[in-house]
């Protein structure tokens, strides 16, 4: 039995489809935007549409930027010579919050998992590899503590191990099983600062 209009249907049907929004959510959300004034509703709209269009990877670290090169990657403050390894925007977020890391990132967009038919050639090893055929001194590998992200890292650590460059893990700290964008600061601080030699 429909309960609202078609219109209105259809707005919590789309807005049930993000990530981590059920129903009850989804209509919640819709009956907001209902309400908000009108002006308000198009520059969201517009927000939603522009960011589809001029969102793009980072040609160097393949984090989500609007421009050609990610504000990180472009900041010669940085320490370009360490390249810490996450696999997802998230993780690499979490990271900037703790602001007491200095280099610059690769983000993978993803984890090895044989169980989902994720493999190496599905995340972004290659140009990782590609990257480290520059001035690189330490890889710092910040998977998760899950079973893709320890078999991400030591893929990664077997494939970076023979060029000579410093490879390490982030320490414990994290809990097993945990997302990083989940955790508090000084935990993942204390992690950074206790990483280990692979």
């Amino acid at each position: 039995m429909e309960y609202y209009s078609k219109q209105i249907s259809k707005l919590i049907e789309e807005l049930g489809r993000l990530p981590g929004i059920g129903s009850k959510s989804a209509a919640r959300l819709a009956f907001h935007i209902i309400n908000m004034p009108k002006e308000h509703v198009e520059s969201l709209a517009h927000s939603i549409l522009d960011a589809k269009e001029n969102v793009r990877y980072c040609k160097e670290c393949f984090t989500i930027t609007d421009s050609e090169i990610c504000p990180i990657c472009a900041n010669s403050k940085r320490n370009h010579k360490v390249i810490m390894v996450v696999e997802n925007v998230r993780d690499m977020s979490a990271y900037e919050k703790t602001q007491k890391y200095d280099g610059v990132y690769h983000v993978l967009h993803g984890a090895i998992s044989p169980m989902l038919n994720i493999g190496p050639a599905d995340i972004k090893l290659k140009e990782l590899m590609t990257r480290l055929q520059g001035d690189v001194d330490e890889v710092i590998i910040a998977t998760g503590s899950s079973l893709e992200g320890e078999t991400t890292a030591m893929y990664i650590s077997k494939l970076i191990k023979p060029t000579g460059i410093n490879v390490t893990r982030i320490a414990s700290g994290v809990p097993v099983g945990g997302d990083l964008e989940n955790i508090d600061e000084v935990t993942l601080l204390r992690a950074l600062e206790g990483r280990t030699k692979l």
